[in-house]
């Protein structure tokens, strides 16, 4: 072969011709389909074992993309398939070791100053690499069963510094992320109400799950009963990113939602961009007729904050009111707050 697409023209002939039909007797033609697992070589000094492991690899894949096709082995997505397998392996070893934490950034009323929320964010502390931020390691493991371990892990937690705060006399709830593979697991309520149970001293009241926009719409009529299952324990969802995917009045008024998180990507603009002011507006306004609190991600300013008292957005959060920070150190900031203390910054 002098190039892959040589290799194409060949594969493609021999499907072509195992696809005409032949006749077993007369008046009963058969048709058959191939499936085709392709391994070239050279450049690789693979040994003859592992390049018939990797064609038999691709002839499986070329199954799963509908049989009657081929597939060709690609050395370098086959190094990122191994390469994401032992991260998720990894992931659930720092589990185990307690190499996770969680930090919490408040989420707080925009006309009082009141912390209402802490959101809780997880990240990794490896010994080799240090502190790692979600992007770096949580895309590797969704839509995996590492992802629902997590997610557990995390709601276990923040529960448990939730009733840690109201024991010390704070009464901030817990936000949790919760992803679509999560929500579409028949037994998520259960999950949520067995946790709950474990932490008495956090009311269902004080949980609030935090749902992609784009996750939700993946299978309406399945998240929405999730979510009904939650709110009848008392557990409140919150709709994440709103405005970044397929928006639409229908969605706000059949989802059982109780606030709407307006995406940073609008707020961030918002004081010099009329469109983005206008987005913001907008959703501020469609969530009062709906019934929804709203609140607004990425406030960064002061201006920021005081541009959407101005529009009566109900809750900010941001590096403008305070940025994510361990269990201790947000529960000493929230405390020091005093009452109707506006929303801004603090050293």
């Amino acid at each position: 072969l002098r190039n892959l697409r040589e290799c194409d023209h060949l594969v493609d002939r021999i499907l072509h011709c195992v696809a005409e039909p032949f006749e077993v007797a007369p008046g009963h033609p058969v048709t058959l389909t191939a499936s085709i697992g392709v391994r070239t070589v050279p450049p690789d000094d693979a040994d003859p074992d592992t390049l018939l492991r990797q064609a038999d690899q691709a002839m499986y894949a070329a199954k799963q993309e509908g049989r009657g096709r081929a597939h060709r082995f690609d050395p370098d997505l086959d190094r990122q398939v191994v390469a994401r397998r032992d991260l998720i392996a990894r992931i659930r070893a720092g589990l185990s070791l307690g190499e996770m934490c969680l930090h919490f950034q408040p989420i707080v009323d925009l006309a009082t100053g009141e912390v209402c929320f802490a959101e809780a964010l997880v990240r990794w502390r490896r010994a080799d690499r240090g502190m790692l931020s979600p992007g770096e390691w949580i895309p590797a493991i969704e839509g995996t069963d590492a992802m629902a371990e997590l997610g557990d892990w995390v709601l276990e937690e923040a529960l448990a510094h939730c009733a840690r705060w109201s024991a010390h006399g704070l009464c901030a709830g817990v936000s949790v992320n919760v992803s679509g593979f999560e929500l579409r697991d028949p037994a998520f309520a259960e999950r949520v109400r067995t946790a709950l149970a474990r932490h008495p001293g956090s009311p269902p009241s004080r949980l609030r799950l935090e749902v992609l926009e784009s996750a939700a719409l993946t299978d309406m009529a399945l998240v929405t009963r999730t979510i009904e299952e939650c709110a009848a324990i008392g557990v409140h969802f919150s709709l994440d990113d709103f405005g970044t995917g397929y928006s639409s009045l229908a969605y706000m008024k059949r989802l059982p939602v109780t606030t709407i998180k307006i995406d940073r990507s609008f707020v961030a603009d918002m004081l010099t961009d009329p469109g983005d002011r206008a987005i913001v507006t907008g959703v501020v306004e469609l969530a009062r007729v709906f019934g929804r609190q709203s609140v607004a991600e990425g406030v960064e300013t002061q201006e920021h904050v005081d541009a959407l008292r101005e529009l009566r957005c109900d809750m900010g959060q941001g590096y403008g009111i305070a940025p994510p920070m361990p269990a201790d150190e947000f529960e000493a900031w929230a405390k020091a707050r005093s009452p109707g203390m506006p929303a801004r910054a603090r050293g």
